[in-house]
Formats: C-alpha cells, sequence, structure tokens
C-alpha cells in the first residue's frame, strides 16, 4: 500500500509541478468557493464548522514533512476558502438593515434617493428614505430605512428626483424570496442593496419640496438618446450609452434573450473595450496632426491615458454594475500591460479582476451576471491561448485565407462562448439559445466597428447641433441590429426550455470548465467528463408535478394537456415565471379549462396519475370565505390541498397540507409525484440574514 501511495504521490507532485505557473488562477476559485459555502450552508454553526474544517485542512497541510508544491496547494485552497466565506459573512453582516415582515399600507414621507425610469414599462420606481409613516388608523409605523416604491408613469409629479421631499400612500411588502425553489431570489439581492421594502405607489404623489434637478446626467443623457434616435433603436442606444435598459420594450427585449444577443444590452467587456480602443484611436490620430508634439511624446502613452478615463467615466456614467467594475479593472490592466511592453490579455488579468470583485462585492458571486461575464471572458482566453488556435485561425501571408481564417476563428469562438454560457443560462434562466454563436458572427463586429463609434460622434457632436445625420444613421444601424434579432428569435428552435436543475448538476458543469480551461497539461480534458455529466444532468432534468407560491395563491399543476394555470388572471410576471420553471416556452393554460379538473369560483379540484397510483388536489382560487365545515370535509378526500389561507387543525389530506401557515414555514414548493418529492424554498433553521424576522412594519406604541 505505501508503494501506490508513494507512485501516486510521486506522479501527482510531477503534474503539479509542471502546472505550476497555472496555480495562481485558481485564486478566485478558491475565494468563490468560500463564499459560495456560505450561501449554501445555511446557519452560523455550519459556517463555523466549514472555518474549522478548513483551518485544520490548512494546518494539516502545513505540517506534513514531506509535503511539496501539491501540499502547499492544499493549504492555499484552505486558507483561500476560510477568506472566501469570511468575506462573505462579514459583507453580509456589514450591509445589515432592518426589512420589512409583514405588508403594511401606509401614507410615508421621505426623501427620494433615486428615480429609474421605466419608459418602455410606463413605470418609474423610486428609491426612498422614509422619514414619516402611519397607517390607515393614523398610528405611526416603524418602515425600513430604505424602501423601493414603483409608480405609474401618469402618477408621477414635477419636481420628482434625488433630494425631494415627497409624501404619498404606498402597500408596501417584504422583499420577495424566490416563487419557488430554483427561482430568482429577490430577497438576497436587496438585502445587499439595502432595500427593507418595495411596493406599489398610488396618486396623488405630493411634492413637499422639489428636487434641485429632476434627473441625474444618466438619466438626463438617456432620455435624450431614446428621443432623438427613437423607436426600439432608441432604448439600445440608451444602453449602450448609459447602461440604462429601462426604455427597451418587453418584445424587444425578449427577442435579444431568444437569439443569444442580449449580452450586447448590458454593458460589460465588449462596450469597455469598443470606447477605449475609439478613444485611443481619436486620441492618437488628433495629437499625431501636431508634428511638435508628435515628436516629442509617446502618443501610445497618451492615447492610453485617455482610454483610461473614459473607460472610468463611462463605468460611474453607467452605474458600475459587476461585468462594468470587471471590464473597466481588466481594461486598466491592460493599459498598463501595454504600456510596458507585456503581454496584455492573459488569464491572469481575468483571475485578478474576479479577485478584485469579490474582495468588495462577494456577493456578486451568485449573481448571473458575474458568471455570464466571468465565464464568457475565460472561455475566449483560454481558447485563443491554445497552440491549435494560432496553428489553424492565425494571420496568414494570403489576405483572402487571412480573412477566411479571421472568420473561422470567430465561429469557433462564438461556439465555445456558447458552450460556456449554456449551463448558466439553463441554471439561471431556464433557456438554452440555439443559434447565439452565429447570429454574433454579425452582430459583435456590426455592434462594436458601426454602432458604437456612430453613437459616439454624435454625442460628441450634439452640443454644436450637427449630430443630426448621426442620430439617423445610428438609428438605421441599430433597427437592422433589432431586425435581426425579430427574425432569429422568431426561426424553429431559437431557444430551448429547460425545467430547474439541480445545483449538483449545475456545480459539475462549472467545476469541468474551470479544470478544462485552466489547466495545460493533458490532465486538463479530465473536465470534459464533467462537463457532460453537468450538462446533461440538467437537460434531462424532470420538471416538477406541481408548483406552489410561496403565499399559496398561484399554483402550476400538471394534466394530461400539460401544466395548467390555477389562476388565470395571474399577472404576466407569474405566467411567465411559472412555465419558464416546467420547462414551457408555450403560455400556461387555465386549470378550469382542463377536462380532468371540476373549478368554482373558489376551489377546484383536479386529479392526475402518477406511480402507479391516482392522486387527488384541491385548492382555494379566491380570497373569498369557504366554510370551514366545507373546508375540513374536502381535506379528508384529497391527497393534496392548497390554499391561501390558514386552514383549521381538523383539515387533515392523506399526505400534503399546503395552507398558509405552512407556506410562511417553507416558501414556495415544488412537488413531484413520481416518486413522491417536496422541495421547498425554505430550509428549516436557515440563519442567513434576509430570512431573519425583522420587527419593522408594526404600529409604535
Amino acid at each position: 500500500m505505501s508503494l501506490y501511495w508513494r507512485t501516486g504521490r510521486d506522479r501527482a507532485e510531477r503534474w503539479a509541478e509542471a502546472e505550476r505557473t497555472q496555480i495562481p488562477l485558481w485564486t478566485p476559485v478558491g475565494l468563490g468557493l468560500g463564499i459560495a459555502a456560505w450561501f449554501m450552508l445555511p446557519d452560523a454553526r455550519a459556517w463555523t464548522a466549514f472555518l474549522c474544517l478548513s483551518a485544520a485542512m490548512a494546518v494539516t497541510a502545513a505540517t506534513v514533512t514531506d509535503g511539496g508544491r501539491l501540499a502547499r496547494m492544499v493549504g492555499g485552497l484552505a486558507l483561500l476558502l476560510m477568506a472566501g466565506l469570511s468575506l462573505a459573512w462579514l459583507r453580509a453582516e456589514s450591509v445589515a438593515l432592518p426589512v420589512l415582515v409583514r405588508p403594511v399600507v401606509a401614507d410615508v414621507a421621505g426623501r427620494v434617493e433615486g428615480v429609474d425610469r421605466l419608459a418602455a414599462r410606463r413605470m418609474v420606481r423610486v428609491r426612498l428614505r422614509p422619514l414619516a409613516a402611519r397607517d390607515g388608523r393614523g398610528r405611526a409605523v416603524v418602515l425600513p430605512p430604505r424602501i423601493r416604491i414603483s409608480l405609474a408613469d401618469t402618477d408621477v409629479p414635477g419636481g420628482l428626483g434625488p433630494g425631494a421631499l415627497i409624501r404619498l400612500r404606498a402597500r408596501l411588502m417584504p422583499p420577495a424570496g424566490p416563487i419557488a425553489p430554483g427561482g430568482y431570489d429577490f430577497a438576497r439581492a436587496a438585502w445587499f442593496q439595502g432595500i427593507g421594502a418595495t411596493g406599489r405607489g398610488f396618486a396623488p404623489v405630493t411634492v413637499l419640496r422639489a428636487a434641485d434637478r429632476s434627473d441625474g446626467l444618466r438619466q438626463r443623457l438617456s432620455r435624450r438618446i431614446s428621443e432623438r434616435v427613437g423607436g426600439g433603436a432608441g432604448g439600445i442606444a440608451a444602453a449602450l450609452a448609459t447602461g440604462d435598459v429601462g426604455a427597451i420594450g418587453q418584445a424587444d427585449a425578449e427577442a435579444m434573450r431568444r437569439a443569444g444577443l442580449a449580452h450586447l444590452l448590458s454593458v460589460s467587456g465588449l462596450h469597455i473595450t469598443a470606447v477605449v480602443g475609439i478613444v485611443m484611436t481619436m486620441t492618437i490620430r488628433l495629437l499625431a496632426l501636431w508634428p511638435w508634439l508628435a515628436l516629442r511624446a509617446r502618443l501610445p502613452l497618451v492615447g492610453a491615458l485617455a482610454g483610461a478615463l473614459a473607460a472610468l467615466g463611462y463605468t460611474v456614467l453607467t452605474g458600475a454594475e459587476v461585468p462594468t467594475i470587471r471590464s473597466c479593472v481588466a481594461a486598466m490592466l491592460v493599459l498598463v500591460a501595454l504600456a510596458m511592453g507585456r503581454q496584455a490579455v492573459t488569464l491572469r488579468l481575468v483571475a485578478a479582476g474576479a479577485v478584485l470583485v469579490l474582495l468588495f462585492r462577494p456577493e456578486a458571486l451568485m449573481g448571473a451576471s458575474f458568471q455570464l461575464s466571468f465565464a464568457a471572458i475565460t472561455a475566449i482566453i483560454a481558447l485563443h491561448e491554445h497552440p491549435a488556435m494560432r496553428r489553424w485561425f492565425g494571420p496568414h501571408p494570403d489576405w483572402r485565407w487571412s480573412a477566411l481564417r479571421s472568420g473561422g476563428g470567430l465561429l469557433v469562438t462564438g461556439l465555445v462562448v456558447e458552450a460556456a454560457l449554456m449551463p448558466i443560462a439553463i441554471h439561471h434562466f431556464h433557456k438554452a439559445g440555439l443559434y447565439g454563436a452565429f447570429v454574433n458572427i454579425v452582430a459583435i463586429p456590426w455592434t462594436t466597428f458601426v454602432a458604437m463609434p456612430i453613437e459616439i460622434l454624435a454625442l460628441l457632436l450634439e452640443p454644436l447641433g450637427l449630430a443630426g445625420p448621426f442620430w439617423r444613421l445610428l438609428g438605421w444601424a441599430l433597427g437592422l441590429l433589432l431586425s435581426l434579432a425579430h427574425h432569429v428569435a422568431g426561426l424553429p428552435g431559437s431557444a430551448m426550455a429547460v425545467p430547474v436543475s439541480s445545483d449538483r448538476a449545475f456545480g459539475l458543469a462549472i467545476a469541468g470548465g474551470l479544470w478544462l480551461a485552466l489547466w495545460r497539461t493533458r490532465g486538463r480534458w479530465l473536465g470534459v467528463p464533467l462537463i457532460l455529466l453537468g450538462v446533461g444532468g440538467m437537460l434531462v432534468a424532470r420538471a416538477p408535478d406541481m408548483i406552489v407560491t410561496g403565499d399559496g395563491r398561484h399554483a402550476a399543476i400538471r394534466t394530461d394537456a400539460g401544466m395548467a394555470l390555477l389562476r388565470e388572471r395571474a399577472g404576466d410576471y407569474m405566467r411567465t415565471t411559472l412555465a419558464e420553471m416546467s420547462g414551457l416556452q408555450a403560455d400556461l393554460a387555465a386549470l378550469s379549462d382542463q377536462p380532468v379538473a371540476r373549478c368554482g369560483a373558489d376551489v377546484c379540484l383536479t386529479r392526475m396519475t402518477m406511480g402507479g397510483r391516482s392522486w387527488r388536489i384541491a385548492a382555494t382560487r379566491s380570497g373569498y370565505t369557504v366554510p370551514w365545515r366545507s373546508l375540513v370535509a374536502l381535506c379528508g378526500t384529497v391527497d393534496v390541498m392548497i390554499a391561501d389561507r390558514r386552514l383549521p387543525d381538523a383539515c387533515q389530506p392523506y399526505w400534503l397540507k399546503l395552507d398558509a401557515a405552512t407556506l410562511r414555514k417553507t416558501g414556495g414548493v415544488s412537488v413531484w409525484f413520481d416518486p413522491a418529492r417536496v422541495e421547498t424554498v425554505n430550509s428549516p433553521g436557515d440563519g442567513h440574514p434576509w430570512r431573519r424576522p425583522s420587527a419593522e412594519g408594526r404600529p409604535s406604541r
């Protein structure tokens, strides 16, 4: 046994020595594993146990007498795990603010901190710091220190802007958790944004003190661009310049997503690179017209400085979101490397950018934006560092072969990026595009080399009143891009809907991708079976037979004709989300229209056959009172009872009781009947701060 151990250890040491230059690339991975552990583990006891185990692993690795590079790798990984979990824990506690516990309708007076105009939805979101609030009985209500209220465009008064004092009536809710397991957790995002309640405001909105200016630079610029370009192209133009996607219509946004072009709407590496490149080129060309300066100064360095300033300004203007920050940091490092005469674009650059983001905003790791951004750039650089890419798609003396190679390289890059992003898209959005790699061959160069330069020229000439022709040209260019998106989105199979998949399968796919991208020896190919297992597990995931939301009001239930909706008057967001989580693209049918269901105004009763037996399901479907005696009698005849109210203790279905009292503890629920299995949003004893109860929202005494 000792011989086998020594042989295996020696082989591992030789492998670690061969990969020594790649080991630093795993620094953000180690940090990320620690951060993910904090989000995945349930409470402080589990977090402390994880820290202790990691510390023990680090001490063991440090005390191994004959430990080589492999022992140092294990010890370093253990320290990174501890650092990652500690960063997430400290960050969550440092942003702690009270959160509303229960819904409340109140008259609120407060100071406006920010205003986001969603032109396409005809809505305005106001971030408010409440100063006073009273309920319908005139009692003072204690609200969280920061809330977000949505207003209809027609209810927005003049003078509303940052710094304004306003009074309005609003219905406020605690930040919503996932609709069902695997859904988007807004409560978690709101916690890190410091938002303790969200809701809808009602007219009239009284301005007690008007803002000095109604909108900031970003909002004014977005509105100006949208007006000058007009139509759907105007919303795209505003998004490219300021990162504000509020003016993009829902139909256009959905077409961009289905065509695999949604990344163009999120300011990231593509946009930062275009801005830096355009500014550098213009600066160098303009300064070269001054011979005295051209002979005495290194114009590329001056251009790099101008590009760096443009990247910083663009990042601030577009709201400093995670992809933009990462891209800005990367751009700075590239410019520094160019100035020093070093290789500019490397995986170490990507690792440095990831570490910086995780140090200051560890919660970004759990979001789709961070994952998509870093997965794409890592895949691109890892692919182009491979010798085969240089051999097959590098420059060629014949310009025709060179052009053909460039096109082929762009296609291969698109295919690899689509493959890298597929697990993330499935996990977060339950969709995967099929034509994105081919469409991006046209869309990316068109946006980078045609649309964005035209827009920059238009913005520079706008103060002089000479930008009219350029705005029209920009509208034409972006109109063609939108036409392409709508055409591709309408093709059969443009997007594949996938139901909610397990975190285990997603983790396998990500682990395999990192293993393949970050190592350089033959052992890297062990990542391929991990990717196949992970993606395969996600693609074959079985959709739930029933999904029930955390308030018990909405449910999607499987019938012979597919999933059907309990309440046909559910809003568009609820209908779309339940369909996506069920792995469907079509709109859900109404349960009351299904032959297998018997529905009245207040209650629905349906049946399904699964696992060799018949399951009977009953659910309330209105807010009206149903006699308790009738409910108790119904419960005794069904396997599952769903209700948006508390049911009497005497109500005892054969298997599952999902009433308000139960759902308050579990959150949304997904149910499979063959074999019988239940998954819930909330876990018993969940100690994450956005799950803890707060005293806010109660009348003060």
